[in-house]
């Protein structure tokens, strides 16, 4: 698998955009929904729920500033994040399971309809990167 392939002007911006919007959640995490944060982490992860919220408002600083700057390993920058969006999976499930209230999804409709569009962020990054191509995209020959 190629660390690099040629990617659209607009994959280009979409890459950006998912960037820019992972450092101002993880900023979010940081500062001003903290406790929101805090409100999905599901009861059964063995360390505090503001310790998680921490770490991982610093990966998701960590992963938007990688989008933005790393354009050279995009590829494998793009399956990082598809993976990071996957592990936070459950935070979202158990904020709808416990029927906890936060970001404004007040009702199980509205949490059930996040948990329906969150394979969209881990399609997101792997089109926007090129990673999904780049490891099961048409093979180049040479003749």
């Amino acid at each position: 698998m190629k660390i690099n392939t040629p990617t659209t002007t607009a994959q280009n911006i979409f890459r950006i955009v998912l960037g820019c919007l992972l450092l101002f959640t993880g900023t979010g995490h940081l500062t001003f929904v903290r406790h929101d944060f805090a409100a999905q982490v599901p009861t059964w992860v063995p360390l505090e729920a503001d310790l998680v919220v921490l770490i991982s408002g610093v990966v998701e600083i960590l992963l938007g500033l990688s989008l933005v700057a790393l354009g050279r390993y995009k590829v494998v920058v793009g399956w990082v994040v598809a993976l990071f969006f996957v592990v936070i999976f459950p935070g979202n499930y158990a904020q709808y399971a416990n029927h906890v209230d936060a970001f404004g999804l007040n009702s199980d409709s509205l949490r059930l309809t996040r948990l329906f569009l969150h394979p969209l962020l881990v399609i997101w990054p792997l089109w926007s990167c090129g990673s999904w191509k780049a490891a099961f995209g048409k093979k180049e020959t040479t003749a």
